[in-house]
């Protein structure tokens, strides 16, 4: 067996002769897990649930995982370790989104504060009922050292002045395993990288699309009024991207001119219009991801390539790009009137749930955190396992929990 796939916890040979790849039974593991169903019911950048049409976390990971393997089996990668990493990208988030995971990581403090990529590691490899040691001890779903390694967007710890990080205090044994066989730093595999700018490119397309069919935003708007370009340029350059705010300018322009968008300018939500819709949105995606593979094909040749012989080479206009859509949506879709209330409701409910879980654990977590709290070794530790519970919850769980245990 290769160092790649190996597991942390040995595990007897299966379908010996002939059966699946190690990681095709790690894409399966996510696949079935509790975590994984979860999402169904956990915010994408709209409420889950308030409408059919928009996408929840379930819908993004699975859109990610699928541009990622397509992505990936260009460059030579395995496919079902890119397509792991995809479908399990978002395992760690919250209720309520990235609004859920600041409110998470302000009442974390005492116990190293929250990040939903390094909760998605905590999942894999501890919270998810799959696999023990020898110890009696969970390794959650003990997926394949070249998976867990992939689905590693911030391969480090919590750094003063950087925002994201991949693993909490308490995980970094399994995280320094997972690294084995890495060069020294915080460089990432190939398959992170293919990863996340897959993320990326669902991302910023298709929470468009999303805010298009709802009617949150119109692109008119931008064309007419040279401010609101500027606006949304500063917007951007503070929040998703490095690059100064005329370029991002010239970019926007760029991408305004692009007949693609035209059909887009009047849309009605009629069947028609959907259709166009769609096309646009399959079209920018198509572009995203072969610039992206003609651009690093040409600076490491045609492969393959995976793990560390190559990094995923993104132009700098594509990365702009792509940058810009996503601030649109953050700009008309979660800035759009009406919503800040709801976003302080949000953070009210995610505050109350870990103060009043604090004070009613273990009676109060489910079975299968009650034990983790029980077995913590200090106050903090516990902290960390009602910090779980609650991140583990659904929105509408959420919901019914505050109204259970608060109101």
């Amino acid at each position: 067996m290769t160092t790649d796939a190996q597991r942390r916890v040995t595990e007897p040979v299966k379908d010996a002769g002939g059966g699946r790849s190690p990681y095709e039974r790690d894409r399966a593991r996510v696949l079935h897990s509790a975590a994984f169903r979860r999402l169904a019911a956990k915010t994408q950048v709209h409420t889950a649930g308030t409408d059919d049409f928009l996408r929840t976390r379930l819908t993004h990971s699975l859109e990610v995982a699928q541009i990622a393997r397509e992505m990936g089996a260009r460059l030579g990668c395995d496919p079902d370790v890119v397509d792991t990493a995809g479908l399990a990208h978002d395992l760690g988030h919250p209720p309520f989104g990235h609004n859920g995971e600041a409110a998470l990581d302000t009442v974390a403090a005492a116990c190293g504060g929250f990040e939903g990529n390094a909760q998605t590691l905590r999942v894999l490899t501890r919270l998810e009922a799959k696999v023990y040691d020898a110890d009696g001890t969970s390794v959650g779903l003990n997926l394949t050292r070249a998976c867990l390694d992939a689905v590693s967007k911030y391969p480090w710890p919590r750094r003063p002045g950087r925002r994201k990080f991949g693993v909490y205090a308490d995980d970094r044994p399994v995280f320094d395993w997972l690294r084995q066989g890495a060069p020294p730093g915080e460089r990432r595999c190939l398959e992170a990288q293919v990863m996340d700018w897959a993320d990326d490119v669902a991302y910023s397309v298709h929470d468009v699309e999303d805010g298009i069919h709802g009617g949150y935003l119109t692109l008119g708007l931008l064309l007419a009024d040279a401010d609101e370009r500027a606006a949304l340029c500063a917007d951007v350059a503070a929040t998703y991207s490095g690059e100064p705010p005329d370029y991002l300018g010239q970019v926007l322009m760029e991408v305004l001119a692009d007949p693609l968008l035209a059909p887009l300018a009047g849309y009605d939500g009629s069947h028609r219009a959907q259709a166009a819709l769609k096309a646009t949105t399959s079209v920018l995606t198509g572009r995203f991801v072969a610039d992206a593979v003609a651009a690093t094909t040409a600076r490491f040749g045609p492969g393959p390539h995976r793990r560390y012989a190559a990094d995923l080479v993104v132009p700098r206009s594509l990365r702009a790009r792509c940058a810009l859509l996503k601030g649109i949506a953050l700009r008309y879709v979660m800035r759009r009137p009406g919503a800040q209330g709801r976003y302080q409701r949000q953070q009210e409910i995610i505050t109350d749930l870990v103060r009043v879980l604090t004070d009613q654990a273990p009676e109060a977590l489910d079975p299968v955190f009650a034990p983790l709290w029980h077995a913590a070794p200090d106050d903090a530790g516990r902290l960390r396992v009602v910090v779980d519970q609650v991140a583990s919850l659904t929105d509408p769980a959420a919901l019914a929990w505050h109204a259970r245990l608060v109101d």
